[in-house]
């Protein structure tokens, strides 16, 4: 495991004075991972032909994590699509997406 990455959990956040939640990220975890398969795959979609950055992380099993969450890595955020349990939570493989709007 040699990559740092950060965790981060979806937060509906509290209720601001006009009554409208104020969605984000919590920071839940930092710790080690190892790229198990980095690729960029084009898709064609509505608005054309796009190009998406896919990369699956193992790491060490950590409670909390789901497909609502992302991570922070090398200065990118990356949509968690799947987990997959390793063993008896012995590990996780993680399949995310490079996010878009960030």
């Amino acid at each position: 495991m040699d990559r740092t990455i950060r965790i981060d959990t979806f937060d509906a956040g509290a209720v601001n004075d006009f009554g409208t939640p104020t969605p984000g990220f919590t920071p839940l975890a930092t710790l080690r991972a190892q790229i198990i398969q980095a690729s960029t795959q084009e898709l064609l979609e509505a608005q054309g032909a796009t190009d998406d950055t896919v990369i699956i992380f193992r790491t060490r099993w950590i409670d909390g994590v789901t497909n609502a969450g992302r991570i922070h890595y090398d200065g990118g955020y990356f949509n968690i699509r799947e987990t997959k349990e390793i063993g008896r939570r012995k590990g996780m493989d993680l399949r995310c997406v490079k996010a878009v709007n960030e």
